[in-house]
């Protein structure tokens, strides 16, 4: 192997010195509001350190961090609208994942075509259709419409990685169980989905992280406070502006930042590698 010359090394050095600074220090910036006591609005000045320490903000967040809504009530609703989303999408989506894998039918192509469209567009390009169906439903206010909206922006994505999963199951298996007899659906249910389950389970955690974040689609169909989720409730106190401490902003920021970091770290190297589309359309 080639060695690199000294000005390269120290370019590269720099570069990714560069792009780590660009990253951990926003990430330090919430950690210090977060924690940052003297606040009484928004900051108005960078520090590195918090310039009195408190923890006070985050007793605050804990009790009521939106309007009179308590932070237990934005927890339960995010849990539901992601939880619920993501059961959706793999519910509905493994069994299409599975013919588009196994298959052969007329439009398979073009299914998988317009899957891969619908999954490369943006989630915007949903909510006029949205916003009319869940309203002639009457659900569009409801938890029940945020859990739609979101199942919907990510079951493309679930059935994608599904297909793969299933794909890279070879047919020998299926085929011996049904010579000892098994029907297809004990067969799909004891053989095929057990051998394919972390990828599905990655596919539900995506699924519940795209619920758990958005926000900005979500306040097209959100009408009371009640049905406010913790991501909403963030944008929210961005939008009051100087009406409370951001201390308490970068708080909520971490509070609900945490469990999603702790779960990506456990799950990082099977996230990054089923996160990528393994096979291709004419398959």
């Amino acid at each position: 192997m080639r060695k690199m010359s000294v000005l390269k090394q120290f370019l590269l050095q720099a570069t990714l010195l560069i792009m780590g600074l660009y990253v951990l220090v926003p990430i330090w910036g919430i950690v210090r509001l977060a924690f940052d006591g003297s606040l009484i609005s928004r900051a108005t000045e960078f520090r590195i350190f918090p310039k009195v320490f408190s923890i006070e903000s985050f007793i605050n967040v804990l009790d009521k961090p939106y309007q009179s809504v308590k932070f237990s009530t934005l927890l339960q609703n995010s849990l539901i609208v992601s939880i619920g989303s993501a059961l959706i999408a793999i519910l509905l989506g493994v069994s299409l994942a599975y013919a588009f894998a196994r298959f052969r039918f007329p439009g398979r192509k073009a299914g998988l075509f317009v899957l891969l469209l619908t999954a490369l567009l943006p989630p915007i390009a949903f909510t006029t259709p949205l916003y009319i169906i869940l309203s002639i439903l009457k659900i569009r206010t409801t938890l029940l419409g945020l859990v739609v909206v979101y199942a919907v922006f990510a079951m493309p994505f679930c059935i994608w990685n599904m297909r793969a999963a299933f794909q890279a199951i070879p047919k020998e298996i299926e085929e011996a169980a049904y010579l000892d007899g098994a029907g297809h659906f004990t067969t799909f249910g004891l053989i095929t989905l057990p051998l394919a389950s972390p990828t599905i389970g990655v596919a539900a955690l995506i699924a519940f992280l795209i619920a758990y974040s958005e926000f900005a689609i979500g306040w097209l169909f959100v009408e009371r406070a009640d049905t406010v989720t913790l991501a909403m409730s963030i944008y929210a106190m961005v939008q009051t502006g100087n009406a409370q401490p951001w201390s308490m902003l970068g708080s909520l920021v971490l509070i609900m930042s945490a469990p999603v970091i702790i779960i990506f770290l456990i799950l990082q190297k099977t996230i990054l590698t089923r996160m990528t589309f393994s096979d291709q359309i004419n398959q």
